[in-house]
């Protein structure tokens, strides 16, 4: 099971940061879970360039050009050389800064051809009676994918955060059947665009009010891991995460 800590831009220090890494680290060596941690781009090589452990680390974003004269932008190769190994693409929080579904399919080649792990994000504004979100989170598998090899979709992580349950209780999150699914219908849009047995070995992850009360019951369903945002920077929160799937 994966658990990709997103620190967003919670973590402004490198203090924070080092004490949160450093639980990972513990964590990590305590359990079988893939841990990885994406922190802001400031801090990623002062963490991934020393790092000996278990834990991996994640770029939250990469730019959608290759270099050059493009003032603050951060290349997958910058990120690759900062100690990255994974890079989220295509979050919620980007994609409601701009990115399209273009944008998300071209930074999605750049970090495969510099030998990083993409983690796809994907997942509906709302619900409808209709099932119209299907189709939504179709067009954003299909996009993305559609342009790569064979070989390079079955490289990508999936991570599905439907945005409706972003930043609520988890009362008020996903229940366990709706997640089972979603993660099915996931995994039926792989099988059209991956040949053979591949797809099923694609990770489907869930990220959205994932807290220490409802991660158990949610592991219990399809998925193979958690994007976690918002818990993922606080010490305790996160340590009854893990220990409560570990």
């Amino acid at each position: 099971m994966i658990i990709i800590a997103n620190w967003k831009a919670y973590v402004e220090d490198s203090k924070k940061a080092k004490a949160l890494f450093a639980e990972s680290k513990k964590l990590a060596s305590l359990s079988a879970l893939t841990i990885v941690i994406a922190p802001p781009a400031p801090l990623l090589s002062g963490l991934a360039l020393r790092n000996r452990s278990r834990v991996s680390f994640a770029a939250q974003d990469v730019s959608a050009t290759l270099g050059g004269a493009q003032t603050g932008e951060v290349t997958a190769a910058a990120c690759a050389a900062a100690g990255a190994s994974y890079a989220i693409v295509g979050h919620s929080e980007r994609r409601a800064a701009g990115d399209s579904n273009a944008v998300v399919a071209e930074k999605l080649v750049h970090i495969l051809a510099h030998d990083l792990t993409p983690i796809l994000c994907v997942g509906e504004r709302a619900r409808d009676n209709e099932g119209l979100y299907l189709s939504f989170v179709r067009e954003e598998l299909t996009s993305a994918l559609a342009p790569l090899s064979a070989e390079d979709r079955a490289r990508v992580i999936i991570a599905y955060e439907p945005i409706w349950a972003i930043g609520k209780t988890a009362e008020q999150s996903i229940e366990p059947h709706d997640l089972v699914e979603m993660t099915l219908y996931i995994r039926k849009v792989l099988a059209e665009l991956l040949p053979g047995k591949s797809s099923t070995r694609v990770p489907v992850l869930y990220g959205g009010s994932v807290e220490p009360g409802n991660i158990r019951e949610l592991a219990g369903s399809t998925v193979d891991g958690f994007l976690i945002g918002h818990a993922s920077v606080d010490k305790a929160s996160f340590t009854a995460l893990v220990r409560n799937i570990a």
